[in-house]
């Protein structure tokens, strides 16, 4: 009796060892029969990506640099630089008399201009009414700044709606105000005429007409 008892209890532990040695073999094999799924749809996702990092723009194309808003490519030129053949965009941004140089295999943060739809998003965003923020003009200023510099067209839009005083009166807007409305409006303003192909007059009365400063601009003339 004594015998059959030690042997059942080697069995147990046996068991145990073989359970606890087969637990993480089942894990990695149910991993292996479930990774077909997971694995490719990440590959899928960059796919995606790539033709946004590598778009390739043309000649005279109309591009979007976040920091400085719209500019032209003027040029695609080659440069030999440590042994290394690199291709690079030429861009002229106007309203700042700046050309810049942007390598084609760094250019994420450019982007095409925007779409007529886009455009028409645009003008109902300036049609609303601005946001009231409580908070300190500091803090106000600073985000107003990132989402000019940001890149992304509606919230430009968003910082020329909240900003519009519909007055040309000096008073009524403090310096900092003033210039950042400014600034806003005229990034704004540039990717309107890129894309309607329009004067910059007409541009103005588009933009002054959703924003109720028709007044202004009417007086301005």
């Amino acid at each position: 009796m004594p015998k059959k008892k030690k042997v059942k209890k080697v069995k147990k532990g046996k068991k145990l060892k073989q359970l606890n040695k087969a637990k993480p073999t089942i894990k990695s094999a149910n991993k292996k029969n479930s990774t077909p799924g997971p694995d490719e749809k990440p590959e899928i996702k960059k796919i995606k990506k790539q033709p946004t990092e590598k778009r390739i723009y043309n000649l005279k194309d109309f591009v979007v640099y976040p920091k400085h808003g719209v500019g032209k490519i003027t040029a695609i030129e080659k440069a030999n630089i440590g042994d290394i053949d690199i291709q690079f965009y030429k861009i002229l941004v106007e309203k700042e008399k700046l050309t810049l140089t942007v390598p084609i295999n760094q250019q994420s943060k450019l982007r095409p201009i925007a779409s007529i739809n886009q455009i028409n998003k645009c003008i109902s965003i300036l049609k609303t009414k601005p946001k009231i923020k409580r908070t300190m003009w500091s803090r106000r200023a600073q985000e107003y700044d990132q989402k000019i510099n940001s890149g992304k067209i509606y919230e430009l839009a968003e910082v020329v709606k909240d900003l519009n005083k519909n007055t040309d009166i000096i008073a009524d807007q403090s310096y900092s105000e003033r210039q950042l409305f400014e600034k806003a409006y005229e990034r704004l303003k540039s990717e309107f005429e890129a894309v309607l192909q329009v004067s910059p007059e007409d541009v103005q009365k588009k933009m002054d007409k959703a924003l109720g400063r028709t007044n202004i601009s009417e007086s301005s003339e």
